[in-house]
């Protein structure tokens, strides 16, 4: 079976003891019902919050602790970055890397994406790479042209080895507070097509492997109808990780 993963992309969001104190609930719930060989939590907290979120949750098996983004350079003089390097030396597992927000809001290109993405794999990271298109791509109807451009430059010039350690996360972002709804059909179309883009490169076997997620707006009331789409291999989820019910709810739902 596919690997099954749902990621909670915290943002910047909760302070110090409130962070603690959800990652200490998730555990604590994971540990009350455990996850099968196949199934991932992870729990992409701020930068200043993932020493102590490693270290409250390293004992529950395949529940980790992953970063929401990561410099291309391993050292050298980029005041206020952090290094995929000193991630992987505090025990974090999983990196974000071309989440929307930082597309849009920090100007980082598919260029720029592609070397952050071979700094974090050449140090031992896994990586949740995003993609996705805007409300005005979607309406030019050349959302799937789009996509394969931002994992085309990004990702896959990757070995296949390397692309096993890559979860491909897709963005719809213009259902992301926009009011509008992506439906699990809607959902899927991407996830078989960026699957679809794969198979071409790296062959059935290898893309059949690689877990697809789920970024837009997954909550518990869709999260297990969108599980239930067989290109949807789990979710990337941004407001509902930050509350327990929602969370354990969305845990509970993959397959």
């Amino acid at each position: 079976m596919r690997q099954k993963i749902v990621a909670g992309n915290w943002k910047m969001n909760k302070t110090y003891s409130e962070a603690l104190s959800l990652a200490a609930e998730i555990g604590n719930y994971i540990e009350q019902n455990p996850l099968a060989d196949h199934q991932h939590v992870v729990l992409c907290v701020p930068a200043i919050y993932v020493v102590d979120a490693e270290q409250e949750t390293s004992s529950i098996d395949n529940l980790w602790v992953g970063a929401q983004n990561c410099h291309y350079k391993d050292s050298g003089a980029f005041t206020g970055e952090i290094s995929a390097q000193m991630l992987q030396s505090v025990g974090v597992k999983y990196v974000i890397i071309g989440h929307s927000e930082r597309r849009e809001y920090f100007n980082e290109t598919n260029n720029l994406l592609k070397q952050k993405v071979d700094n974090a794999l050449a140090n031992g990271l896994k990586v949740i790479f995003c993609c996705g298109e805007s409300l005005k791509t979607r309406e030019k109807n050349d959302y799937k042209e789009w996509i394969e451009e931002q994992l085309t430059e990004s990702l896959f010039h990757l070995s296949m080895p390397q692309l096993l350690n890559v979860a491909i996360a897709y963005e719809p972002i213009w259902a992301i507070g926009t009011g509008k709804t992506a439906s699990p059909e809607q959902a899927q179309e991407v996830h078989e097509h960026i699957r679809y883009l794969m198979m071409n490169i790296y062959g059935a076997a290898t893309a059949n492997k690689v877990p697809i997620l789920y970024g837009g707006s997954c909550n518990p009331a869709n999260a297990a109808t969108l599980f239930a789409q067989p290109d949807i291999d789990g979710g990337l989820i941004g407001g509902a990780s930050l509350k327990i019910d929602d969370f354990a709810a969305i845990i509970k739902a993959m397959p």
